[in-house]
């Protein structure tokens, strides 16, 4: 058994920014962070646009961004919230800077702002086209030279530790649910272990991995939602998956290889199989209307021209810009044959970003005393029904802070729980077959892709019902009888998660935001997010 003053499982923006705070106002205490594959494996790093901010107001305003995100997230945003990140915004972005983090300049060496689709104002640093990976380099060399902080590396959490391992009844009613750290599996030893926490704050990323096609990495299984939901805690608007209207279009690889927003938002022009710019029939923004509607208007390209992919039309821009803004999208495209100067980029939706997540409040809090949620596995109340292109790591950023000033003064006051007993196996085998978990890992993304997609009715929504009920039983009687694997858990959470899509989707009677139900195509008076 371990114990330590702070947990932070997941190393990506949000819980490496958290760490670096904690660890610096309280050099005396202990700062662990877990990652279940290498520290720098996070959907951060794969984040290739950049971060929105009001860096200048002479041009650009508070309000404008404000505007923005509020339209994107079509009536469900939490306005309070909404402000908090833009006006926090831009001193997060300029720590991180501090850090050493590097986005580009233009000539007279002022940052060089792009514009993405929503975006009233060029607004958006970025660091080339690969951005997040800049961001995660430079948090990593700041932890680097934290000796408070210790970083552990293939350590796979299994459950969040709560009063229900002393032996209490916890259900969603029990008022003062208590997160006491958790369950792992020490990859290296084969062995699970306890890790005690006074506080624990979890920023585990999205989910994904619950789609057959998708940006995200294989990590992205949505281990955080579902620890907080097995431990009885708030899951909120989880029907609210974003679909990236542009991934790199290559049939049975995943994840799919992302076309950053940027390229558009720098001239790129949608077209379908005809060459007909297709978007103008769409939004009055075309090509840089929100996410959610440009990934609607391109499957309703493919599906109308019986297609599987549209394309993303660069052959007229400056190729000397274009290498130099996008140079992995450039090299990534020729090595599979395009030159994106002289042909077009064949382009699909993939599942990209969860605008819900673990419930928390302004500072970050969940509905489980001692636990904080930030990043994507987070529904703060700022994205609503659809993100606003790269709000996302401002809003870890800006979370993670506010969830170091709230935990700060509370850390003092918080005594261990020696009581946790050790984690029990009795009665469990080893895996026989492994084809028992990667074929229902197959079924669950092929259920959620054809069943609960950028398009949905009611009858695709009871079906993936019915056979998620399924693979969730043949997944548990499993779990009971085996030994614990990260693979067998990950399945576990993945099911999970699809069941609180579903569950969200089958609740919301209406079409808002990246939620299409053709049986309910129309808007409701009543603003509400589906709580689970």
């Amino acid at each position: 058994m371990q114990q330590t003053d702070f947990l932070v499982i997941g190393s990506g923006i949000a819980g490496l920014t958290y760490a670096l705070k904690v660890a610096n106002h309280f050099p005396d205490k202990t700062v662990t962070v877990i990652t279940k594959t290498q520290a720098d494996e996070t959907n951060t790093k794969y984040a290739q646009g950049g971060v929105a901010g009001v860096m200048d107001e002479e041009k650009d305003s508070f309000e404008k961004h404000i505007e923005d995100t509020l339209i994107a997230g079509d009536g469900l945003c939490n306005e309070k919230v909404v402000e908090i990140v833009v006006k926090e915004g831009p001193e997060r972005i300029n720590e991180i800077i501090d850090y050493g983090a590097e986005f580009d300049k233009d000539a007279s060496g002022e940052y060089a702002l792009g514009r993405e689709g929503g975006h009233s104002e060029f607004r958006i640093l970025h660091h080339k086209d690969v951005t997040g990976k800049e961001m995660e380099r430079a948090l990593l060399d700041k932890v680097a030279t934290c000796t408070n902080i210790k970083l552990i590396n293939h350590c796979f959490v299994l459950d969040l530790l709560t009063q229900h391992h002393l032996g209490y009844l916890v259900t969603k009613a029990t008022p003062d649910i208590c997160c006491y750290g958790v369950y792992v599996l020490n990859e290296y030893t084969q062995k699970i272990e306890r890790i005690l926490a006074k506080i624990t704050v979890l920023a585990t990323g999205g989910c994904g991995q619950a789609y057959r096609a998708t940006t995200n990495p294989k990590i992205a299984t949505g281990d955080g939602i579902a620890m907080v939901y097995r431990a009885k805690g708030r899951i909120e608007n989880m029907e609210f998956i974003q679909f990236h209207p542009t991934a790199l279009y290559e049939p049975g690889v995943s994840p799919s290889f992302l076309i950053t927003e940027a390229v558009r938002g720098d001239g790129g022009i949608l077209r379908n199989k005809d060459g007909e710019a297709f978007m103008e029939r769409y939004d009055v923004r075309r090509d840089l209307a929100p996410r959610d509607i440009v990934a609607r208007a391109i499957d309703s390209e493919m599906k109308r021209n019986g297609t599987e992919h549209v394309y993303l039309d660069c052959r007229h821009m400056d190729k000397e810009k274009f290498i130099h803004h996008f140079p992995n999208i450039y090299e990534k495209c020729l090595s599979i044959g395009i030159d994106v100067m002289q042909q077009m980029i064949p382009v699909a939706p993939a599942a990209h970003y969860s605008c819900g997540g673990i419930k928390t409040d302004e500072w970050a809090r969940t509905s489980i005393q001692h636990l904080y949620a930030c990043g994507e596995c987070a529904s703060t109340g700022l994205h609503g029904a659809n993100r606003l292109a790269s709000n996302s790591l401002l809003e870890a950023m800006v979370f993670a802070h506010r969830a170091f000033l709230d935990s700060v003064g509370k850390v003092n006051a918080i005594d261990f729980e020696e009581k946790i007993p050790s984690w029990n196996e009795e009665g469990t085998t080893e895996p026989k077959e492994m084809i028992l978990i990667t074929q229902s890992v197959k079924e669950l993304q092929q259920i959620m892709s054809d069943y609960v997609g950028i398009v949905r009715t009611d009858v695709r929504l009871q079906r993936a019902t019915r056979r998620l009920d399924l693979l969730f039983e043949e997944t548990e009687a499993l779990y009971k009888a085996t030994r614990v694997s990260p693979q067998l858990f990950e399945l576990r959470n993945i099911i999970t998660v699809g069941y609180l899509i579903v569950k969200g989707a089958t609740f919301r009677k209406e079409s808002r935001g990246l939620h299409f139900n053709t049986d309910h195509p129309q808007k409701s008076d009543l603003l509400q997010n589906i709580i689970l």
